[in-house]
């Protein structure tokens, strides 16, 4: 073949990539569409849900308040963006599989499917997990130091960003499994070394969750917890999923 041949297949490769990640890019903008028309109808409804968990630990005489001249207005449809984009996350991230799974290996496809799925569940849990069990709590300390003489009313765009961090910082940490599974995919790291370096990944952990959550000691023992048992699930589910690998590597030489 020509080098001006192999030029224009190239090129023309690189094109039928481009036109394919738009038309995934489109079919993910199209879902968040979707999933955003009831979300928005619906925003107050959906700020005051997410907002359950403090409203019900705050005192009778207090409120939420808006500071802002079109926080009324623009907060609860902010909120209804982040509650489609965490609904839509489906097809999104079936999008991008789609887009970059013809270039991967039969063998990778069969761990990459479970390990996507695996990824959606994982980070939905730690939402959940959040919204249900550690925000109440969280809450009720925060309610309860407040020094007395001073009102506890909290402003609704604050509580949206607070609460937002709060859930991707749980949601994230809930995918500890998956990026142990992948580290140990990709050979980054050897089983060995997780599994030998585990008090230096409970300091790490420790760190991690008094940045993420409220400074109450319940807060951070309810994330700590299941981050460290997440991990050694996925130094498990690892062990399972890549015992051939990991036997090969225990017999080649310590690089």
């Amino acid at each position: 073949m020509s080098e001006d041949n192999q030029e224009q297949l190239a090129e023309g490769t690189l094109i039928s990539h481009l036109l394919e990640l738009r038309e995934r890019l489109v079919k993910a903008a199209i879902a968040v569409a979707i999933a955003f028309a009831p979300c928005a109808y619906f925003s107050n409804t959906l700020l005051t849900l997410v907002a359950e968990p403090l409203m019900r630990q705050l005192p009778s005489d207090s409120k939420l308040i808006t500071t802002s001249v079109v926080g009324s207005f623009m907060v609860p449809i902010k909120m209804a963006v982040l509650v489609a984009l965490v609904i839509a996350a489906p097809v999104v991230l079936y999008q991008a599989w789609a887009f970059v799974s013809p270039g991967l290996y039969k063998k990778e496809k069969r761990f990459a499917v479970p390990l996507l799925i695996s990824s959606i569940a994982l980070f939905y849990s730690g939402v959940l997990f959040a919204y249900f069990l550690v925000m109440p709590l969280a809450f009720k300390f925060l309610i309860a130091t407040t020094p007395g003489g001073i009102g506890y009313t909290p402003d609704i765009g604050n509580f949206v960003d607070f609460a937002t961090l709060f859930f991707l910082g749980f949601g994230g940490a809930f995918e500890i499994p998956v990026a142990t599974v992948l580290l140990l995919w990709t050979g980054m790291v050897r089983i060995e070394t997780l599994t030998q370096n585990r008090g230096y990944v409970l300091i790490g952990i420790a760190v991690l969750t008094a940045i993420i959550t409220p400074p109450d000691a319940v807060s951070m023992i309810l994330m700590m917890l299941p981050m460290y048992v997440l991990y050694e699930i996925g130094i498990l589910a690892a062990r399972v999923m890549f015992k051939d690998k990991l036997a090969a590597q225990n017999k080649s030489p310590a690089t």
